[in-house]
């Protein structure tokens, strides 16, 4: 027997109401909030994702699928959704449109990490992407949309966290200063952090090992090394996220594993998850359009991990399967007249579905009892002689005799959802 490779999941069908009502929340949510969906390819040139999440990060030294197409080129399996709606952004020329571009997407993503609960080898995400404005309104409007979809999915235990990185400048004087006090403790770091060093310093801050947590514990922080510009964006943010009513908590440590970001950086953790808590967190990147190509365009955007949400989708938000009607046609006669009511009832956009191995009538509404189905129409010879069908409520396993005419009417104004 052939197995699915390890680190990716099947989303098998008892599931996938859980991924629907995730879906179907970003969608209504993005749209209220003036994004529109945009697709791109789930793989792109290498170049592309070493250019913008930056060669020295974990993603691109250690966690990409890489391989080299027919024709000698390097290609990548997409780790993360931002350089490609980058990349399509840049191509398709869309900065010249009169208005800010606002973008949302979903899609598989793939890292070669090690798999466990809600971090896999190929794992999904929802994404917004919002162009061509540096004001700090966007920022909240972004972090709004991210807080709302999870309030509207009634998650348990959410943390906004929130830090600036300042621009470019502001993280190169920091650099230095980091760096002469991360010479004082080098000798209590791990190994990965030793490297870091003397490529990325700042991601030392983020690791997750105790000991490096805890020789860092009195490392200088970035805020206090802001430009008055950087700064004032900062502040305006949080006062706008006070405006809205929406929580969130300071953490200096929050410096992201991605080198775009600038200025604004967040991240939502869930208390319920462990050691791998994050489930939404995004930033400002105002360098990224221009570093690939394009105009100097600023952005702002995040990324929601929906494995992670849907380890904490409460049951009681999960929208339920619409109500359908099981056929339990049976017969000579019944069969024949049991497929025509299946295929009427599914032109009014009724759910309706068969067993055609079962042939008796217990075992057609066993099928149904298992299937879940609302309603059972019963449909034998004796009911196609009168013209007429038994209907009968899987719940409170009620029946009543229909003329065959008037059924699908029937059906249709219950299986209506409640205003």
């Amino acid at each position: 027997m052939i197995r699915g490779i390890k680190g990716v999941k099947d989303i098998l069908p008892a599931e996938i109401a859980r991924w629907h009502t995730m879906e179907a929340t970003a969608r209504r949510l993005s749209h209220l909030y003036g994004f529109e969906e945009i697709r791109v390819p789930i793989f792109e040139v290498t170049e592309l994702f070493a250019r913008s999440i930056g060669a020295t990060t974990d993603i691109v030294e250690k966690e990409m699928y890489t391989f080299e197409d027919r024709d000698g080129k390097s290609l990548t399996l997409r780790p993360e959704g931002t350089a490609g709606v980058v990349r399509a952004f840049i191509e398709h020329n869309l900065a010249a449109l009169p208005t800010p571009q606002k973008y949302y997407y979903f899609g598989p993503m793939f890292r070669h990490e090690r798999p466990q609960a809600g971090r896999l080898r190929q794992f999904h995400q929802f994404g917004v992407e919002s162009f061509g404005t540096t004001s700090p309104l966007a920022d909240v409007e972004v972090i709004a949309l991210l807080w709302r979809f999870f309030e509207a999915l009634s998650l348990p235990g959410l943390t906004l966290e929130m830090n600036c990185l300042g621009s470019p400048d502001d993280r190169q004087a920091y650099q230095a200063v980091l760096l002469e006090f991360l010479k004082r403790v080098e000798d209590r770091l791990c190994q990965n952090c030793r490297r870091r060093t003397g490529t990325n310093p700042l991601r030392i801050l983020d690791c997750k090992v105790p000991a490096c947590r805890d020789a860092t514990e009195g490392a200088p922080k970035l805020t206090d090394h802001l430009s008055p510009a950087s700064s004032r964006h900062f502040h305006e943010v949080l006062a706008g996220l006070t405006t809205l009513r929406i929580p969130y908590v300071l953490n200096h440590r929050l410096v992201r594993g991605l080198d775009y970001y600038t200025l604004t950086t967040f991240e939502v953790t869930c208390s319920r998850l462990g050691a791998q808590n994050a489930i939404g967190a995004g930033g400002r990147y105002d360098g990224l359009v221009a570093a690939l190509g394009g105009p100097p365009v600023p952005a702002v955007g995040f990324a929601v991990g929906l494995e992670r949400v849907s380890l904490m989708l409460p049951d009681s938000i999960v929208a339920e399967r619409a109500g359908w009607v099981f056929l339990a046609a049976f017969g000579e006669k019944g069969r024949p007249a049991g497929i025509d009511m299946l295929y009427s009832l599914r032109a009014r956009n009724i759910r309706a579905d068969t067993d055609y191995r079962s042939t008796t009538l217990k075992a057609l509404l066993r099928q149904a009892d298992r299937a879940g189905a609302r309603f059972a129409v019963i449909l034998g010879d004796d009911e196609v002689e009168k013209k007429t069908a038994v209907l009968r409520d899987m719940v409170t396993k009620e029946q009543e005799e229909v003329p065959l005419p008037t059924l699908p009417d029937l059906l249709a104004k219950r299986l209506r959802p409640e205003p």
